[in-house]
């Protein structure tokens, strides 16, 4: 009863007991269906739920195995079972054997926010400054030190460690980790970290302890195999290395998070490790169409570190993925948010069955804006809408003192970041004399006579932040947005701020800060092409009305949802949009130079891929607007690896000419030819015209654009091509000479009216 649905690989997995298996399941192809129908056949055969250990990464996997399982064999059996994370599951053994290791029994545990806490701590009775030594940061040294199963005394001993700490102007790494191990011990106190370091200790140095867990164990099966780091790897083993009765499946294809210290070798070496062991594949795919699998399959192999697999759809072949090559950014969010409105509105797909995928948090922005002025319900899962992320509202408090400096709430947010020694009892004594004075918090801070007991030292702090805070505003209504933005930044301190660290948390905000930047430059290039003012009023007018987001993360609303491909790990729609498919964007750049990292973002594409069950969108733009200026894209290496048969554009004919497939020449740098997109069925192709490669030199075009002939020429009916904007057709044409202004009607941002003397645009 238990097998009878499965086909024919799952069963053969599921009734494979009596060696080491290894389980490869592609993706959608049912590997939770495999797991809990094998723990039921375990049970059912005459194990006992406490003879299994079942391991799993979330909270919610292990829940809704045992859901499954109990659905089986009844709730109370599957209540017995040993099921859990690989924290939860070690937690509950260390609390049994904690004395082994000197820990009491009552040992608490800190999260993420007292392991950072505890640093900071460290760091005040170290002397050592906390902008170079970042919390954040140091404790995600430790971190990776303890999942590499290093202890102090052995970090501290390794040049290799104090070599990368150098470089990082980190010099003190060792002794700082030191301390923390030695406060958590004092304090009987273990972090999620330690939860894995300590039971390998448990298990190595105690034996007996280890054979005890192994005998009670005696069956082990592990989920999502191709994440575990080097610790979870080791204790496994040391659970299994004797009966070598173990189970783990996962997907190497689908291995993403090296950067969290997972290590792929531990799935494809299981084979070596475990001398006798059966390899199952799960190939046949219940979610995705068959071109979108098999699109998948010619991305991913040409990955030289994999397990081959070949795996198909039980669905029929389905529409043919859409590339969809954008004229620019702005263009490319715009174009996506039309097939978005036009899924919904031509085939009744509910907006949360759509998902956009990006390959970083920063490119969210561009498609919240246009989502948000289409009025398309949208949510960020997993993440932050842009506008609400810290380093953009600390940037946004700036520009909202600047132009009114009796912003009360602005003022408290930044007044004292970056830290410039203004603390909270000087704060509440501005307060108290603006409420005795009735003034507002920027009136007494230029007047600071109204404070009482303020000393001469502080009442220099807040005058110099007085000075630059007057020194911006006296500039706000004579200098653009982009250009006044950058000093603020700069001169504020925030830059420097942003840019310390590496860690992947620092990076991200590295990336945030410049896509604002990017966005408030774009903003005044567009508002003087338009002839209007950009000033930072005119940018925060804009911007207010995407900064209140509704941030509810609710699965059954009905938004759209916008995400990173890592977020996305795990779920499917209908329909997705993989956007930015450009080189350095994806793959990243730090990516490129490694054969290893560019094999992991081909696996973090063919993650994306895979996502969705009937459409597939993928879009790169040629142009993106990048430090100020507007930058060449190259298209993504990874559209050129999969099979030209899956993939369609239209030919350089007219709107109604037969659509071709696309070669890989169609797609790259070199190609000449105008293309246009096939839009999948239920988008109204007419909204797309072909298209031109954009040149090369954005100067070219800018000196196009300004020659007098080139504006002499323009007329109604005439056809353009915009730098930004696209394809449009002028449809009203206002002025002479440099003041010469042209209504356009562009193809996907609507309609824009430009001063021709700015526009950068040509005439085709």
């Amino acid at each position: 009863m238990i097998t009878e649905d499965l086909n024919e690989s799952q069963r053969e997995a599921v009734l494979c007991c009596d060696a080491p298996s290894l389980v490869i399941a592609g993706a959608g192809s049912g590997k939770t269906r495999v797991l809990t129908c094998k723990i039921a056949y375990l049970l059912q055969t005459g194990m006992q739920p406490w003879n299994i250990l079942a391991l799993t990464f979330t909270n919610k996997a292990a829940k809704e195995m045992r859901q499954r399982i109990g659905r089986m064999v009844g709730e109370e059996t599957a209540s017995r079972l040993w099921m859990g994370t690989f924290h939860s599951i070690f937690s509950r053994i260390l609390r049994q054997e904690c004395a082994h290791l000197g820990f009491g029994s009552d040992f608490t545990i800190y999260d993420a926010s007292d392991s950072k806490s505890l640093v900071k701590s460290i760091l005040k009775d170290m002397q050592l400054d906390d902008k170079t030594y970042k919390p954040g940061s140091v404790a995600a040294r430790i971190s990776m030190a303890k999942n590499r199963l290093i202890m102090p005394a052995a970090y501290m001993a390794d040049r290799q460690n104090f070599e990368a700490d150098m470089h990082a102007k980190m010099p003190a790494i060792g002794q700082i980790y030191m301390q923390y191990w030695q406060r958590c011990r004092q304090s009987n106190v273990m972090d999620f970290d330690d939860l894995l370091l300590y039971t390998w200790l448990l298990f190595t140095e105690h034996p007996e302890v280890a054979q005890k867990w192994e005998d009670r164990f005696q069956y082990v099966l592990v989920d999502e195999y191709q994440d575990t780091n080097y610790a979870q790897h080791l204790i496994v083993w040391l659970l299994t290395q004797h009966r070598q009765r173990v189970c783990v499946v996962g997907d190497d294809a689908q291995s993403i998070y090296s950067f969290r210290g997972a290590n792929i070798d531990n799935i494809l070496r299981f084979q070596e490790q475990y001398n006798g062991s059966k390899l199952f594949k799960l190939e046949q795919n219940y979610r995705s169409t068959q071109t979108i699998v098999s699109a998948a399959n010619s991305l991913i192999s040409h990955n030289r570190g994999q397990i081959h697999k070949e795996v198909y759809s039980c669905k029929d072949m389905g529409e043919l993925i859409s590339v969809l090559q954008t004229y620019s950014d702005i263009d490319e969010a715009n174009a996506v948010m039309k097939c978005v409105r036009e899924f919904h509105r031509n085939e009744r797909i509910p907006y949360n069955q759509m998902a956009v995928l990006y390959r970083t948090n920063a490119q969210s922005r561009s498609f919240e804006e246009v989502m948000r002025k289409a009025s398309i319900p949208y949510r960020v899962y997993g993440g932050t809408s842009f506008y609400q992320r810290k380093e953009i509202k600390d940037v946004i408090a700036y520009l909202r003192l600047t132009v009114n400096p009796h912003d009360e709430e602005a003022l408290r947010r930044i007044i004292n970041y970056p830290a410039r020694g203004i603390g909270q009892t000087t704060m509440d004594r501005v307060v108290n004399a603006a409420r005795v004075h009735e003034l507002s918090l920027w009136d007494v801070l230029c007047a600071p006579h109204l404070m009482a007991d303020v000393s001469a030292a502080t009442k220099n702090k807040l005058n110099a932040f007085v000075e630059m805070m007057k020194g911006f505003n006296a500039r706000h209504t004579g200098e653009d947005a982009h250009e006044l933005t950058l000093d603020i930044v700069r001169m504020s301190g925030l830059q420097a701020e942003v840019n310390r660290g590496m860690e992947p948390e620092d990076i991200a905000r590295k990336e945030n800060l410049q896509e604002l930047m990017d966005g408030i430059a774009a903003f005044v290039e567009e508002r003087k092409e338009q002839g209007q003012n950009a000033l930072l009023t005119n940018y925060l007018q804009e911007v207010s009305l995407l900064s209140d987001v509704d941030e509810s993360d609710s699965m059954s609303e009905d938004r759209l949802t916008l995400m990173t491909v890592h977020s996305a790990k795990g779920l499917e729609f209908r329909v997705v949009f993989v956007v930015g498919m450009e080189e350095t964007l994806f793959p990243s750049q730090m990516a490129m130079d490694s054969p290893r990292g560019l094999e992991e973002e081909r696996r973090l594409f063919y993650v994306a891929i895979t996502r969705a069950e009937e459409y597939l969108v993928i879009t790169n733009a040629r142009s993106r607007f990048r430090y100020g200026k507007t930058e060449f894209c190259e298209p993504s290496r990874f559209l050129r690896e999969i099979d030209p048969r899956f993939l369609q554009v239209r030919g350089s004919g007219a709107i109604g000419s037969a659509a071709t497939r696309v070669s890989h020449h169609d797609i790259s740098r070199k190609n000449e030819k105008d293309i246009v997109p096939t839009i999948p069925r239920g988008i109204d192709a007419r909204r797309f015209v072909k298209v031109t490669p954009m040149l090369h030199q954005s100067k070219n075009m800018q000196d196009s654009a300004q020659s007098t002939s080139v504006c002499s020429s323009v007329a109604v009916g005439t056809r353009i091509l915009h730098e930004r904007f696209g394809k449009g057709v002028v449809t009203a044409v206002s002025g002479s000479g440099i003041d010469t202004k042209a209504t356009v009607n562009f193809e996907n941002v609507g309609v824009k009216q430009l001063l021709l003397r700015f526009a950068k645009f040509k005439v085709i």
